[in-house]
């Protein structure tokens, strides 16, 4: 079935009149719920892209909204928001970290999971920057922490 006809179908069923309009049935938002923001998290940004010259570390890709600081050993599981704890990457590259499907090494080269060809069967964009060395900050003091990309190796990569 081809897309156009696919959503006509679902249209003229919600249009039916044993099928309320969905919209109507539902609230559109949950109750308010308080959070506990991350101190700090505003300035670890702000550090991580300076630290970075506004350029993804993996890609080089620089539309600013595309871009994330990514702790390379979580806040919540005791990482800091140092420079030395953070990698500016495109955000797709960040959710992939986060999830263990890519990583950099020690040596600062990333490296990317046979199990997004296996559970995606996609991947060729990632794959085609397997091994390379990512750009590292001009400034020494601010280079990436061989010791917590470690941590991400042996405790978040799936290999």
């Amino acid at each position: 079935m081809q897309r156009d006809s696919l959503w006509d179908a679902v249209n003229d069923r919600l249009s039916r009149s044993e099928f309320p309009v969905i919209a109507q049935m539902q609230p559109r938002y949950g109750e308010p719920q308080l959070i506990r923001p991350r101190l700090g998290q505003g300035a670890f940004r702000v550090l991580v892209t300076d630290t970075y010259s506004r350029r993804c570390a993996v890609t080089q890709e620089r539309t600013l909204p595309a871009l994330e600081a990514a702790h390379i050993r979580p806040y919540a599981e005791g990482g800091e928001h140092e420079a030395r704890n953070g990698l500016l990457l495109r955000r797709d590259i960040h959710s992939l970290f986060d999830a263990g499907y890519v990583t950099v090494t020690p040596d600062l080269h990333f490296e990317v999971s046979r199990r997004i060809k296996e559970e995606f069967s996609n991947g060729k964009h990632y794959y085609a920057l397997q091994g390379h060395k990512i750009d590292e900050p001009s400034d020494t003091t601010r280079r990436p922490d061989p010791e917590a990309l470690a941590w991400h190796n042996e405790s978040r990569f799936r290999a």
